[in-house]
């Protein structure tokens, strides 16, 4: 609540860009078994946050709140939610040269452990805490009484909230959050952040986000030099940056090399799947570029190609390509081509990303 007041007596001033969401378009999970920790993001044209906790402690319960409306709730009905330890914890940390700013204005202390197994005197000093340490009626140190009957689940609302900051923008969808902690939101917020940041990359080269598109057709040519005969890729549908990409292509009758390959017996060639899977490739290395524009592709080597059925038309080819290993000028990368779920061709395959200036 501090922060609150100094940013709004410092004021608040609307801006005229738009802001830029990211966009919960299916449900993402975090599980964590060990600990019962869930989070869940699921698609909604607003946001939201709801949360559960459970301790097992008389003192709090199992308690739940819920943020529907930041505009409206969050400086009343949150920010003055104090965060909020157990007794058992408090001595660990203070050991740790940690809480050194805590008092029990700004924080609440549920009584887990009986006083006489606890160091009283470096608790009040710490604390600030005048006169004697003892347990409330509530559970609660020296009687702290809550400002909110659930106050520690709505900190904990305000602690997702928080970490999912670091996603870097704004959320529209709605967060539930069971039994939360800051390490689970962090990987959480990691998981959010890489989804944000495909979906950067589909605006930047698609004017129409479609669900299960990263890359249309019109995008991947924006992407990619290749253009008709030999623009291989019709669509890509996972990407992650540097580090994996899953593309298609329809492979129909239509297509030219089946003129010739063979007459009556149509057949892929097998090294247009090769350069298939390379496109495919080119795409998810480009684009962990700063610059992509500026940058060409060229491959190096082959290595283990093996092609192990033949692709024939109305097939859809699948291509998976995962990031072996990458140096300052040259990557390698793994690639399998599947029909129907079967492998129909694989490779191991090296390139060099280069400056157009230099080529």
């Amino acid at each position: 609540m501090p922060f609150v007041n100094v940013l709004l007596e410092a004021g608040l001033v609307e801006q005229e860009q738009p802001k830029n969401y990211l966009i919960i378009e299916e449900s993402t999970y975090f599980h964590d078994e060990k600990r019962g920790i869930d989070l869940i993001a699921l698609p909604l044209d607003d946001f939201r946050i709801s949360a559960m906790i459970d301790y097992k402690n008389p003192a709090l319960g199992s308690q739940h709140s819920g943020l529907f409306s930041l505009e409206k709730e969050f400086i009343v009905e949150f920010a003055p939610a104090r965060t909020f330890c157990f007794l058992h914890e408090v001595e660990i940390l203070i050991d740790q040269n940690l809480i050194k700013g805590g008092t029990l204005n700004n924080a609440v202390v549920i009584c887990d452990k009986k006083l006489d197994e606890v160091n009283q005197k470096k608790i009040r000093e710490t604390l600030n805490i005048n006169g004697q340490v003892f347990i409330g009626e509530n559970g609660i140190l020296n009687n702290t009484q809550l400002r909110f009957k659930n106050e520690p689940a709505r900190h904990k609302v305000l602690d997702v909230l928080g970490d999912l900051f670091l996603v870097g923008a704004p959320i529209k969808g709605q967060i539930l959050a069971g039994r939360p902690g800051h390490k689970s939101n962090i990987e959480f917020a990691r998981r959010l952040r890489s989804l944000f940041q495909k979906q950067q990359l589909t605006r930047k080269y698609q004017d129409v986000a479609r669900k299960g598109i990263v890359f249309d057709f019109e995008a991947i040519q924006r992407i990619l030099p290749h253009r008709y005969p030999f623009l291989l890729v019709d669509r890509i549908i996972e990407f992650e940056a540097g580090k994996r990409i899953v593309g298609l292509k329809n492979v129909t009758g239509n297509e030219e090399f089946f003129q010739g390959h063979f007459p009556g017996h149509p057949i892929m060639p097998g090294v247009l799947i090769i350069e298939a899977m390379a496109q495919t490739g080119g795409i998810m290395l480009l684009n962990a570029e700063e610059n992509p524009g500026d940058k060409m592709m060229y491959f190096m080597g082959l290595d283990n190609v093996r092609f192990r059925k033949p692709v024939i038309p109305g097939s859809q080819l699948i291509f998976e390509l995962d990031l072996l290993k990458k140096r300052t000028s040259s990557v390698k990368m793994q690639g399998k081509a599947f029909v129907d779920g079967e492998l129909v061709a694989e490779a191991e395959m090296m390139a060099a990303i280069l400056d157009l200036k230099e080529v």
